[in-house]
C-alpha cells in the first residue's frame, strides 16, 4: 500500500540542507520529487545528486505554486499520497513511517505533523501566531487540529482532487486544512520533533500571518453567511463552490479579503445575534461545541494584539522583561475545546 506514496520537497535556496532531506526520504520512499522554485543557488543539482527527481519553476513563485506543481507531477505519476517536507531540514525524514502507518490505518484522511509534545522548543512568538491560527482555522475546518502550520504532512490526492487550490505562499496549505475539514473530511495527527535549524526559514512572520489571516477570515465569513440561514449544514464546501470563485482571480480575491478584514468585527456581532436566536443554525460550531460569544470577543481582541505588542516593544527598550502578549493571547484565544497538548 505504501509504494503508491512518495515525499514531496518544495525546495528555494536550500543546498545547504537539501541533499540530506532527499537521502533521508529515500530510506523509507522509493521516489522523492523536488521542486526548485526559482533559487538562485545549486538547489536543483544537490537535490538530482541525492536521488530526487527535481522540477524547475524559472521564478520563484511560493511555497503554494510548488505544492500544486508536486501534487500535478506526483498524481501523473500515479501515486496515491504525498508526504511534504521541507527543504530547510526542519522535519526528521526517519519519521517519515509514523505517517505511512497512520496512511494504512486512514487512506482518506490528511495526516499533520503535530510539534505541540514540544512546544516549549517553538520560538515564543511564533507559537503565539501558531496559537491564533489554530483557534480560527479550527472552527473553520470543523473540528480541532493541534498543529495547523507544520508543513510536515501526508496527504491523499483523492482529497486533493475535490478541491480548488487558488492560495499563495503558505496559504496554501491553511486553505488544504479548511476546505478537506469542511467537506466532511477527517484530519488526524502524528507527534514530530520540532526543529528549528540554522538555515532558517522562508516564511515571513508579519505578511505570511497577515495573509492567512486574512484568507481564513473571508473563509469564514462565507461558510457562516450561509449556516446562518441553512439548518443542519456543518459541511459548506464543495468544489466549485463560491469560495472558489471570490478567488479564482486574484484581484477579486484581494479585494474580497480586504472587505472582510474591514468588516470582521461588526459581522461577527450579527452571527452572534443570528445564533442566539437561532435552534439549528450554525451547525459547525453547535457540533463542536463552542460559545459564539467566545469567538465574538476573541475576534474583537485582534486589534488589542498590536497594541499590547507595541507595548512590550517600547518596554523592551527600557529593559523591561515582561511579556503582556503571551498573557494576552492566553486569556483572549483559549482552547475551547479542551483538548490536552
Amino acid at each position: 500500500m505504501t509504494d503508491r506514496i512518495c515525499a514531496a520537497i518544495p525546495a528555494y535556496n536550500a543546498s545547504a540542507t537539501i541533499g540530506a532531506v532527499v537521502r533521508g526520504s529515500l530510506d523509507h520512499l522509493r521516489r522523492v520529487y523536488v521542486v526548485d522554485d526559482g533559487s538562485t543557488d545549486n538547489t536543483a543539482e544537490m537535490a538530482r545528486a541525492a536521488g530526487a527527481e527535481v522540477l524547475c519553476h524559472t521564478r520563484n513563485m511560493g511555497k503554494g505554486q510548488a505544492l500544486r506543481t508536486l501534487f500535478e507531477c506526483a498524481a501523473a505519476d500515479g501515486y496515491e499520497a504525498v508526504v511534504t517536507l521541507d527543504a530547510d531540514a526542519q522535519h526528521d525524514p526517519n519519521e517519515i513511517p509514523l505517517f505511512l502507518s497512520a496512511y494504512v490505518a486512514a487512506p482518506s484522511e490528511i495526516i499533520v505533523g503535530s510539534r505541540m509534545r514540544e512546544k516549549d522548543k517553538i520560538p515564543r512568538d511564533r507559537y503565539n501566531s501558531m496559537h491564533i491560527a489554530r483557534f480560527y482555522i479550527s472552527l473553520a475546518a470543523n473540528q480541532f487540529i493541534e498543529d495547523t502550520q507544520c508543513g510536515f504532512r501526508l496527504y491523499p490526492l483523492s482529497v486533493i482532487k475535490t478541491m480548488e487550490l487558488h492560495g499563495q505562499r503558505y496559504v496554501t496549505e491553511t486553505e488544504m486544512l479548511i476546505k478537506a475539514g469542511d467537506s466532511g473530511k477527517f484530519i488526524r495527527f502524528v507527534n514530530v520533533s520540532t526543529i528549528y535549524g540554522e538555515a532558517g526559514s522562508h516564511f515571513r512572520p508579519v505578511m505570511d500571518i497577515t495573509a492567512i489571516t486574512a484568507y481564513v477570515m473571508s473563509y469564514l465569513t462565507i461558510k457562516w453567511l450561509r449556516e446562518g440561514i441553512v439548518p443542519d449544514k456543518p459541511n459548506t464546501y464543495r468544489r466549485g463552490s463560491i469560495i472558489d470563485a471570490l478567488h479564482r482571480s486574484k484581484l477579486v480575491s484581494l479585494i474580497f479579503q480586504f472587505i472582510t478584514v474591514l468588516t470582521a468585527l461588526p459581522i461577527t456581532v450579527f452571527f452572534l445575534i443570528e445564533f442566539m436566536i437561532g435552534k439549528d443554525n450554525f451547525a459547525s460550531i453547535r457540533k463542536l461545541g463552542v460559545a459564539f460569544k467566545i469567538i465574538t470577543a476573541s475576534t474583537h481582541a485582534l486589534p488589542g494584539i498590536l497594541i499590547v505588542g507595541a507595548v512590550d516593544k517600547c518596554l523592551s527598550r527600557f529593559g523591561s522583561q515582561k511579556r503582556y502578549i503571551d498573557d494576552f493571547i492566553e486569556k483572549w484565544y483559549p482552547n475551547i475545546w479542551g483538548r490536552k497538548e
